[in-house]
């Protein structure tokens, strides 16, 4: 038993087989890249094959860990591209055991509601007319087939691929991991109500899945993980503590100071996706630096 406990056993990801959407650059390189380290071969996937290339690239230059990078073209918001990807790692490897749903976007942002000096909060009529003409159907639309309703079709695509990965180790059950956010999580809006509505709809979209690939005894688990401010494309390739705060959209300080690490992020997945994690299901792991514990949330 002493053996099983060794690190190189808890953690252990050699030979396994990653897909991260979104993973060329942010946190989702964050996490491909820790996989990888840590022994696993990880495809990459988003809709600009030069990034994916460029960072495939730089992890073989490193030369680091035991694993492997591999791009891979594929646009999450798009059926036939998908299905494409789904054939790709069949043809390649047979069967997966780790996705991670990370490809997201931001957008219809209200900056002047949280600005008391702002003419669109002069009045009731004012803010209303403000919030209903800044952004359209279309906005929410978009935000919503990249951010929530591409985690449904991409999990849905690969789930056979993730069955026949449980069967590869005892006890090993295959996992995915959705990338929320505690955007989904607070009560605030941050300025951005579609977007926070997306991640909250992505993470109740998880216990769904969950809940019903267990009641219906497929061997494929679903977490997420809800991040605090990280550094990324999405909010700044660098956050000085000048900006966090901003970045955030709290009321209350984040308890931390600081954004999170790669290392916080990767660890998370790791531990969710590894021999360590295989006795959790439906679980969703905030990873904010205390922003929930101090502004008002859902937990």
């Amino acid at each position: 038993m002493s053996q099983q406990l060794h690190l190189d056993q808890v953690f252990n990801l050699d030979g396994r087989v990653a897909l991260v959407t979104g993973g060329g650059t942010g946190i989702g390189w964050m996490i491909a890249e820790g996989l990888a380290v840590n022994g696993a071969k990880v495809y990459i996937t988003g809709r600009r094959r030069e990034v994916l290339d460029e960072a495939a690239a730089r992890f073989a230059e490193r030369n680091q860990g035991k694993g492997s990078i591999v791009p891979l073209p594929m646009d999450v918001t798009d059926k036939e591209s998908i299905l494409a990807g789904r054939e790709a790692v069949l043809a390649n490897d047979g069967r997966l055991h780790i996705l991670v749903n990370n490809a997201g976007v931001a957008g219809a942002f209200t900056p002047f509601l949280n600005d008391p000096d702002a003419p669109e909060r002069a009045s009731p009529e004012t803010l209303g007319r403000a919030l209903f003409d800044s952004v359209s159907f279309s906005d929410w639309t978009g935000l919503f087939a990249v951010n929530t309703f591409a985690v449904y079709f991409v999990t849905t695509a690969f789930l056979g691929l993730l069955a026949a990965g449980s069967a590869d180790v005892p006890d090993y059950t295959s996992c995915v991991v959705n990338i929320g956010s505690i955007s989904g999580n607070t009560k605030l809006s941050q300025g951005k109500f579609a977007y926070n509505a997306t991640k909250s709809a992505m993470s109740h979209l998880t216990k769904m899945l969950s809940t019903e690939l267990a009641l219906k005894q497929i061997p494929v688990r679903v977490n997420a993980v809800a991040p605090g401010v990280f550094e990324s494309e999405m909010t700044h390739a660098t956050i000085t503590p000048d900006i966090l705060e901003s970045v955030g959209g709290n009321i209350v300080p984040i308890p931390t100071r600081r954004p999170g690490t790669a290392q916080e992020m990767a660890g998370t997945v790791i531990y969710l996706v590894s021999p360590s994690g295989c006795y959790t299901n439906g679980q969703e792991i905030i990873i904010d630096g205390g922003y929930l514990a101090v502004n008002p949330s859902m937990r």
